[in-house]
């Protein structure tokens, strides 16, 4: 049975064009495989930032974290273990400025720790999370994917590359103010032709 984690950072709400992305990405997955699982992760309403505090949480033995610690690690802990059991991690990305939406570069945040989704050896640093696929569901107005302005897609594959997670589809409606009736369709035909 597929583990799937949904990650979701628009906040358009149903006028969301990543979410119909999502959306279809989903259906297609649960089509390959009926049994499978489906954890959904909506970033919009916010994710909280790291700080000193938390540093102080997450790097404490739990043993010996203050209950303001032990809450802290929770909560990361909590967004961890969601990745950690996922088969396959569907993100929709969309951009703002073009970069990430402010929650999800929190979500990575919480999620870069060492020890747990990467640590440094001899060679460099070394994701722990191998094994995974992630798809990523790309909208942008005016942001070409891949141009010298997308300081979104390129971080997304980064921070998972850093993680071990080197099996990634990127599926993009992108510079839909440049081409309003087709980057949708386009995009929804893209997914589409995705092998599961």
């Amino acid at each position: 049975m597929t583990a799937i984690l949904r990650v979701e950072a628009s906040i358009k709400g149903e006028a969301s064009v990543s979410r119909k992305l999502t959306d279809r990405l989903i259906a297609r997955l649960l089509d390959a495989d009926p049994n499978a699982s489906l954890v959904s992760r909506d970033l919009s309403a916010g994710i909280r930032p790291i700080d000193a505090d938390w540093i102080g949480a997450v790097y404490t033995p739990a043993e010996s974290r203050s209950p303001a610690q032990a809450e802290a690690a929770a909560y990361a802990d909590a967004l961890l273990a969601e990745v950690k059991a996922a088969d396959v991690i569907v993100i929709g990305l969309p951009v703002y400025n073009f970069g990430v939406p402010a929650q999800m570069k929190n979500w990575f945040d919480q999620l870069a720790r060492r020890g747990e989704t990467f640590v440094y050896t001899e060679s460099g640093p070394k994701g722990l999370l191998a094994g995974k696929k992630a798809i990523i569901a790309m909208a942008s107005d005016g942001t070409p994917k891949g141009s010298p302005i997308d300081f979104a897609s390129g971080y997304v594959k980064h921070m998972l590359g850093f993680f071990g997670i080197t099996e990634i589809e990127t599926v993009a409606a992108d510079a839909i103010a440049l081409a309003p009736d087709t980057a949708l369709p386009n995009a929804l035909d893209a997914v589409n032709a995705l092998v599961f």
